[in-house]
This record gives C-alpha cells, structure tokens and sequence, in this order.
C-alpha cells in the first residue's frame, strides 16, 4: 500500500525515488498505450460509420432507379431490399461516426439516384445536374476531411447524462412547441399554399428522431457487447420516441410531395433537416467543441457546397442545355456581335461619308456665293 501510495505521486506531479521510478514508468507507458488505442479505436469506427454512411446513400439512390423502373415484380422486390439495405447502413452509421458527418451524405443518394438515372432510364443529366453533382461530391469530400472524429458517447450511461442537460432540454422542449404549433395552427391554414409548413415539422422532428437512432445504435453496441441493455428503460423510451418521431416525419413529408413539386421540396427539406440534425448534434453531443476553427469553417463550407449542388440538381433539370449546345450558343453570339460590329462600322462610315459631302457642298455654295457677288459687283463697274 506504501508503494502505491509512492507511485500515485507521479499523478499529483511530485517525483517518485528508488525502485518506484521504474513502476512509476510504466504505468505512464500504461496510460499512453492505452490511450492510443482508444484514439486507434475511434479513428477506426470513424471509417466504419462513414463507410456505412456512403453504403446507405448507394443503396438508397439505387432504390429510386428501381422504384421507377419498377414495373415487375422482381423489380418491386429488389426495390424493397435497396430500400431495407440503405436504411439499416445509414441506421448503423450513427452508432459509429458523428451525426454531423453522416447526416450531410444523405445527399449522396440524391447524387446517385441522378447519376444512375441518366444510364439505366430515358433522362438526361444536362450540364446543371453534371456541375450539381460535382459539387455535391467536391462538398461531401469536404467535410468528410473535416469532420469530428471523436465520439462523445460510448454508452446509455453517458447517453442519459447528455439526455439530462439543461441545454439539450431547452433545445427538445423548443422542437416540441414549434412542431406543435405548425401541426395544429400554422397546418391547416398554410399547410396547402406554403411549401416551408410540412417541410419545417418534418425537418424539426426529424432532428429528434437522429437523436434517437444515435442512442438506439450506442445500445445495440452495448447487447453485441454483452451488457443488460434490455433491462435499461432509456432503450425502450428512445425506441418508443423513435417510432412516434419517423411516423410524423413521414406523414408530412408524404404531404409535402403530394402538394407541392419535388423539384422544390427535396432540395429545401435536405437543407431544412440537415440545419436541424446539426444544430441538434451541437447541442446534445457536443461534437463541435473538438474542433478547430478550421475544421469548422471546412465542414460549414462543404454543407453550403452541397446545398448549391442540389440546387444546379433539382432546379435546372428540365432545362435542356449541354456542353455542345454552350459551344454553338458562344458562336452564335460571336457572329451576331461580328455582325453588329460590321453594320456599326458601315453605318459609321456612311455617316463620315455624308458628312464630308455635306462640308464639300456648303464649301461649294460659299464659293458660288463668293463668285456671284465679284461677278456682280464687276458688271456694275463695268455699267458705270
């Protein structure tokens, strides 16, 4: 007990002597391995969760090429499993890797979904789409490289501590008086003519329900692990809270598609919901305060690079142009400026044409003039 008690005051800063400077060093030795390897251990589930992350947005972008070219039966069902697949790797993503990066991949799907279109169906990506793409992968990447990559919560324990804070309370309590209020007042009044109603309550929502499948895959960690996570009533409440969150989430977002165009509602809903999911992870994970300034300008600019991506995506795709066309249009234009450039020059000319003949015409009558009055004044001479 002597020598633990020595060998503690290294903890405390105070120096060690004797033969407890050896032990001394190797429980700093220790601490560092194992230190290390939980750094190793989180950089490890940061790929896992992005890996899954990418996987869900395959998935389910390739989903929506099936459900349109789903006439068969085959088709019906392997539309389903893309479906079944891509939600069960974007549910797993957020039990590895931080809600601020998996959320923001969503958009790979859409990425997908139009890529996968322009081979496999009739529709054309036009140069809006190809840039908006690129964008969106160039976006992506972005904050992919600037993402957290240390996780808060590693069990319900810390789940139910960050659940308690005063911060996340005010924040859920928030959510839940706004969604109220747009689903009982502001819906029936607005909810037909304004696109911003629907979208709001699922995106508000929504964030609690991330909250949820992030709580909910920390638990099926813990039962893979062998812990008595069944017996843990927070489970059930974020299985119970998930359950009621997705059911609104999809009932006003079903409204939002059958009103309105979904030209305009998948871009303006990714921007709503993401908003939502990272303010929401900002405040209940704490993922930013990891994070550098650098790292937080990268990821906020790789957010707003995906939104313009989506946007070239959706709001141009009925507008036929390409890069041949840009081309042919740039000629055009050349030759119709050449072409003005050489009236502008002919009528320039003529204009200095007539000009100079009007001079050598008022010349010629001052001279006649002139002529005239020596003419006259010499016949009168001449008479005298």
């Amino acid at each position: 007990m002597r020598s633990c008690a020595r060998f503690s005051c290294v903890v405390s800063g105070l120096g060690c002597s004797g033969g407890g400077r050896f032990l001394c060093s190797l429980l700093n030795v220790t601490e560092d391995h194992v230190f290390a390897m939980a750094q190793e251990r989180g950089r490890f589930d940061f790929y896992i969760g992005l890996a899954l992350a990418i996987s869900s947005s395959l998935f389910i972008g390739g989903s929506f090429i099936l459900k349109k070219k789903g006439l068969l039966r085959l088709a019906r069902k392997g539309s389903m499993r893309a479906v079944g697949a891509g939600e069960a790797a974007n549910f797993a993503a957020y039990a590895f890797a931080p809600a601020t990066l998996v959320t923001p991949l969503g958009a790979l799907s859409v990425l997908v979904s139009a890529v996968l279109s322009s081979y496999f169906l009739t529709e054309r990506l036009n140069l809006h789409g190809k840039l908006g793409c690129l964008l969106s992968v160039l976006g992506s990447t972005t904050m992919v490289i600037h993402a957290p990559q240390e996780e808060e919560i590693d069990s319900l324990k810390d789940m139910a501590e960050k659940l308690m804070d005063p911060g996340f309370a005010i924040f859920a309590t928030f959510v839940i008086i706004v969604a109220l209020i747009f689903i009982c007042i502001v819906g029936p009044r607005h909810g037909q003519t304004n696109i911003l109603v629907y979208i709001t309550i699922c995106s508000v929502i929504g964030s609690l329900s991330v909250s949820c499948v992030k709580g909910l895959g920390i638990a099926i960690k813990e039962v893979i692990s062998g812990q008595p996570v069944l017996s843990n009533p927070l489970s059930w409440l974020l299985l119970a809270s998930l359950v009621v969150c997705v059911s609104t989430q999809i009932n006003y977002l079903n409204k939002a598609l059958d009103i309105f165009n979904t030209s305009l509602v998948t871009p303006i809903y990714y921007v709503f919901f993401t908003t939502s999911v990272l303010t929401c992870s900002a405040i209940l994970f704490k993922e930013w305060e990891h994070m550098g300034y650098d790292d937080i300008i990268g990821t906020l600019s790789g957010f707003f690079t995906i939104i313009v991506g989506i946007f070239l995506l959706h709001a141009f795709k009925d507008i036929n142009v390409s890069l041949a066309m840009l081309a042919v249009s740039i000629r055009k234009e050349e030759r119709n400026g050449t072409v003005a450039n050489g009236v502008g020059a002919h009528a320039h000319s003529a204009y200095e044409l007539l000009r100079d003949e009007e001079a050598v015409d008022l010349e010629d009558r001052e001279t006649s003039t002139t002529f005239d009055n020596v003419s006259r004044r010499n016949g009168g001479m001449a008479a005298s």
